[in-house]
Parts: structure tokens; C-alpha cells; sequence
């Protein structure tokens, strides 16, 4: 518990460092601020920044992939992904054709485009889910107030998040509009379309159950114990 208030303590830090020592105008036209300022105050040690930038990077893929992937495993588990998802390994007892199936997207949706198109779809579709879990929460809230809950937060932390969420969803839709973003809400809400039959109705076919037990067999993978109960 005390990692955190720590963790954003230097993030502020870092930040009032960027304003300190580079002007409004650096700051602007910088492609990368961290590795301006490294080259601005560091001198010959700016090499440690692009460094602490891959390892930052790394670290913080690795928890992507793994928690990306048991996000697939529990949707799975709960009926709203294709079974095979929400199967694990018999012998390392991972949940790894939900980690294949995250990979595989992963790679197919950096095929095409560049790095900044990439992490502006990104933080769009991001913002858009985060804002939508927040309204959930505040729904429940000042619906439900007897609730039992896990954690609780003063409500003014949620409000404040979701008015950063809104004005990071509406921002690039105002200040430079796009068809692309267009096809990203599309393609969201495309999953209504397979939720009715696929989810609600349950109306599986019969293919699918065949194909589930070829992978099964292929990737060594087993139900786990909460699905066979």
C-alpha cells in the first residue's frame, strides 16, 4: 500500500522536472519529452533514458500479456468467449490458448499502421471501456448503496476519472476527426451482434464443438475444475 502514494509522488516529480527545465515550446515540438529533457539535463548520461524507457516498456508488456490473457480466460469461464478459451494447460495449469489467442491479435493488429496511429486507437477504445466501467460504478453507487463491496473510494475519485475519460474519448473526435475511429465503434459494437445468439440465446453450432476438441487435443489443454462443477 505505501508503493502507491510513492509510485505517484515520482510521477509528479518527473513531471514538475519536465517544466522546470525545458520551456512550453520544447515541450510542444519534443517527439519524446523524456528523452529531451535526458538530453537536455543528463548530457552524456541521456543514454539511460531511452534504457529505463525499454525496461519500463518490457515490464510493462509483461503484465499485459499475462493479464490480458486471463481477462479472455475469465470471460470464457463465464460463458462469453468460445470454450476453448477458458481451458488450461494439463501440466504447467496455465491458461494458455487465451494467452495464444491475445498474442494473436496482438500481431495481427500491428501489422498494418504506424506506432502513433496505434497508440491513439489504443488509448480511444481504452478510455472509452474505462469511462463505461466508471458510469457502471457510479451507477451502483447511488443506486445500491448497500452493496456489499470488496473496496471503497470517496465518489469524488470516480467523478474526477470520468470526466478525464470523456474528455479523452471526445478530444480526438473534436480536434481531429477521423473515419477510422468511426470503424473502431463499429467494430465495438459488432459484439451485439454475436452476444444475442452467441450468449444470451446460446445458439452454438454444432462445428464449433468439434473444432473446440481438436484444439484441445492439439494444445494439451483441459477444463478447468469450477467449469467441469
Amino acid at each position: 500500500m505505501i508503493a502507491i502514494p510513492l509510485v505517484t509522488c515520482l510521477y509528479l516529480l518527473v513531471n514538475i522536472s519536465y517544466f522546470a527545465a525545458m520551456a512550453p515550446s520544447e515541450l510542444l515540438t519534443s517527439g519524446a519529452v523524456a528523452v529531451s529533457w535526458g538530453n537536455k539535463v543528463l548530457a552524456n548520461w541521456a543514454w539511460l533514458i531511452s534504457l529505463s524507457v525499454a525496461l519500463s516498456t518490457f515490464g510493462s508488456s509483461n503484465g499485459t500479456f499475462f493479464s490480458g490473457g486471463r481477462v479472455c480466460y475469465i470471460a470464457a469461464r463465464e460463458g462469453h468467449m468460445p470454450d476453448i478459451l477458458s481451458m488450461a494447460h494439463v501440466r504447467c495449469l496455465t491458461p494458455s490458448p487465451a494467452l495464444l489467442f491475445t498474442s494473436a491479435m496482438s500481431l495481427i493488429m500491428i501489422i498494418s499502421g504506424n506506432f502513433t496511429s496505434i497508440v491513439t486507437y489504443f488509448s480511444f477504445i481504452a478510455w472509452l471501456f474505462y469511462g463505461m466501467t466508471i458510469s457502471g460504478l457510479l451507477y451502483l453507487k447511488i443506486k445500491k448503496p448497500a452493496l456489499p463491496r470488496s473496496y471503497k473510494v470517496p465518489i469524488v475519485i470516480p467523478i474526477i476519472v470520468l470526466m478525464a475519460a470523456v474528455y479523452l474519448v471526445l478530444a480526438p473526435i473534436i480536434d481531429q476527426p477521423q473515419i477510422e475511429i468511426l470503424y473502431i465503434v463499429l467494430f465495438v459494437c459488432s459484439g451485439i451482434v454475436l452476444y444475442f445468439p452467441l450468449v444470451r440465446f446460446k445458439c452454438h453450432p454444432r462445428f464449433l464443438q468439434r473444432v473446440t476438441l481438436h484444439l484441445q487435443l492439439f494444445l494439451e489443454v483441459a477444463p478447468t475444475s469450477s467449469d467441469v462443477n
